[in-house]
């Protein structure tokens, strides 16, 4: 066996897994209590809560403009959207990871509820499951969707 197969493969063994909480002493604190009753009333603060890299305004990083876009075609008015920039706060660009068991950044929340990342929103926008949503929740009226068309 050569020296580069043996060491990727030991060194694989070290890496953390999606499973480490899982596996994970039940001692180990991952996300603080008070962080996680924060995450709980900040995703319900607003219609849509986005956590991203910088601000609608003036996003970050691509996917994080991508999200900001993407809601931006739906009609969503941004006052009805509450953005966290995680660049400002080094806890919040962890914490809400775990929260929400999802590793990468941008995140939404629609009412309350996990939506997904850029993947999974531009995903939905495609096929149409955004508007759907968005007009379920009253977030879009129909009338702005119907015009689209």
């Amino acid at each position: 066996m050569n020296f580069f197969r043996a060491a990727t493969r030991t060194s694989s063994l070290l890496r953390p897994t999606i499973n480490a909480r899982a596996n994970a002493p039940m001692w180990a604190r991952w996300l603080s209590d008070d962080l996680r009753k924060k995450l709980d009333q900040d995703v319900k603060s607003k219609d849509i809560v986005l956590f991203m890299k910088g601000t609608p305004e003036q996003p970050m990083c691509g996917f994080s403009r991508a999200a900001v876009q993407i809601m931006q075609v739906q009609g969503v008015d941004f006052d009805k959207v509450q953005a966290f920039n995680v660049l400002e706060d080094p806890d919040l660009r962890q914490g809400i990871k775990e929260y929400s068991e999802w590793p990468t950044i941008p995140q939404v929340y629609i009412k309350g509820e996990f939506v997904g990342g850029c993947d999974i929103l531009l995903n939905m926008h495609q096929s149409g499951d955004l508007e759907d949503m968005l007009i379920k929740e009253g977030i879009v009226p129909e009338e702005i969707v119907d015009d689209k068309q």
